[in-house]
């Protein structure tokens, strides 16, 4: 390869290799399609070709995480920080970061850097000291405006920094429900609010699955069963199996108290298989 452009011709090509294998779960070969890429770029290539160059670092530190290759992905993530134009543009490795923090046993670290993000976001969790009833209560009163299908039917998120900020307000909930529980619930209620507001994101089955939960533990086993039942619906509603590890594995624990334990299992199983699919380590593990 011989031309400046043929460079970048090869470095789309392993671009769209990589995204091919990601589509098929092959996060391995993913990695060594945007890693080749990478390999191809030139010097100056984040003046001269930026979206391609945050594009495949992006990509690449995602398939690092997956892989559980953090010290690339720390190498990956030092390089957008310091070269990337906004921080808009660093979230996606940011997310990354903070996600190998909560995998690597750092939970309290990591939800500290989730807090600071969400904050610079202009994210406001409210009081995290409020009770989970309260909590509950305020939410189902919020929910009580809305039927089953105006809620199925809401407008998708389209603004791209709002649907990171529903990223990190997901593995927010998640990290607090195993160490903070009883500011959880705040976090759940939090995304719900601005799934209303903004629209649906790959990220608001996610908020009513854990709220339905929430609601179980509280006694309302129907209740939570209701809004289980919804967040399953609204997988098929936001155009991405992102979540869907996550909305079936939580879900699950709730429907086993209503539905047949056959079912449950079927359901944990096909919960797992979604993780893998969707490169959910967490969810997965």
């Amino acid at each position: 390869v011989q031309d400046e452009s043929q460079y970048t011709i090869v470095a789309n090509l392993n671009l769209r290799a990589g995204k091919k294998a990601m589509e098929m779960s092959d996060f391995e070969a993913a990695y060594s399609y945007f890693e080749n890429g990478i390999s191809f770029l030139r010097k100056n290539h984040w003046k001269e070709h930026y979206s391609l160059s945050l594009e495949l670092f992006n990509l690449a530190a995602k398939c690092a995480l997956t892989n559980g290759d953090f010290d690339s992905l720390n190498l990956l993530s030092q390089q957008v920080l310091r070269m990337t134009q906004s921080f808009e543009d660093k979230l996606n490795v940011l997310y990354c970061a903070t996600c190998a923090l909560a995998f690597s046993f750092k939970l309290p670290e990591s939800i500290e850097k989730t807090l600071d993000i969400l904050s610079k976001l202009g994210i406001d969790l409210g009081d995290l000291g409020s009770s989970v009833e309260v909590c509950a209560q305020e939410t189902k009163y919020l929910l009580s405006s809305y039927t089953d299908d105006e809620i199925l039917n809401m407008r998708q998120m389209t603004d791209p920094t709002m649907i990171m900020a529903m990223k990190f307000l997901s593995k927010l909930v998640t990290g607090m429900t195993q160490i903070m529980p009883k500011s959880a619930p705040c976090v759940t209620q939090r995304i719900i609010q601005l799934s209303l507001s903004h629209g649906l994101s790959p990220v608001s089955p996610i908020g009513f699955v854990h709220f339905g939960s929430f609601m179980a533990k509280l006694g309302d086993i129907r209740g939570g069963y209701h809004y289980v039942k919804l967040a399953f619906s609204l997988l098929d509603k936001v155009g991405s199996r992102e979540s869907a590890g996550e909305v079936i594995c939580i879900g699950t624990q709730v429907r086993a108290y209503v539905e047949p334990l056959q079912a449950a299992l079927e359901y944990h199983t096909e919960g797992y298989k979604a993780a893998m699919a969707s490169g959910d380590i967490f969810q997965a593990a």
